[in-house]
């Protein structure tokens, strides 16, 4: 039998709520503006013809109560609280009516952005993998069995050092959870793993070092995260 020329990394997994047991993190899809109040504050529309998504990678991953060094290469990092779609079954060319089955449960994520280079790769419309996928840049909390949540009008929120600077209804998301999973089986085979951050609200803003974000969406685990010195 071939071995590896080093050790792989170990696979990313995040805590179940009240269960010994923990979920493998597959791919990590992104939807972008998926609030219309967040695009605006950002000088974009919606693009209401299809969502439209980025990818992070495994490395990104941080659980809940994790410090995060301030990353390399930025002065403008961004805190974006998104309820998190865990997928438990494959799912390929689906209908948004058959969406749902696939749907293992739910949780609170952080999509830490170094904004500055997001903006930067906007202008010279290149893509937009340093603003956003970097080590950290996905926290998540414990993950919630879709028994035990069902989404519709939740407030999700994120305060920062105890300021509210988030808070809107998860129902102002314009594509929904059905029509997400089902657009994104027309490009992908999804399959158990893979998760889905379903876009931001608005009141996005920057930290800094010693800062101390708290996002939740009613009924779901928190998510925690502190900003530490760069390395």
């Amino acid at each position: 039998m071939s071995e590896y020329l080093f050790p792989p990394p170990p696979p990313a997994a995040l805590p179940v709520l009240g269960q010994d047991v923990r979920f493998p993190v597959n791919r990590i899809f992104c939807v972008g503006r998926n609030y219309a109040a967040h695009a605006a504050e950002m000088g974009a529309e919606v693009d209401r013809e299809a969502p439209f998504y980025f990818l992070k990678s495994g490395h990104a991953v941080r659980q809940s109560g994790a410090t995060l060094p301030y990353p390399p290469g930025t002065r403008d990092l961004h805190h974006e609280v998104e309820l998190v779609v865990a997928i438990g079954a494959p799912a390929f060319r689906i209908a948004p009516a058959q969406a749902m089955a696939a749907v293992w449960g739910y949780g609170t994520g952080l999509d830490m952005t170094r904004r500055d280079l997001q903006g930067r790769a906007k202008d010279k419309r290149h893509p937009w993998d340093l603003g956003k996928n970097f080590e950290g840049a996905a926290v998540f909390s414990a993950l919630t069995p879709a028994r035990d949540f069902a989404p519709a009008a939740q407030r999700i929120r994120l305060e920062v050092n105890g300021t509210l600077r988030q808070d809107a209804p998860i129902c102002d998301m314009v594509w929904s959870i059905p029509e997400l999973v089902a657009d994104l089986s027309q490009y992908y085979h999804l399959a158990p793993g893979d998760l889905i951050m379903t876009g931001t609200p608005a009141g996005v803003g920057a930290v800094a070092e010693g800062d101390r974000l708290a996002g939740r969406v009613e009924g779901l685990a928190e998510v925690e995260l502190t900003i530490g010195a760069a390395e």
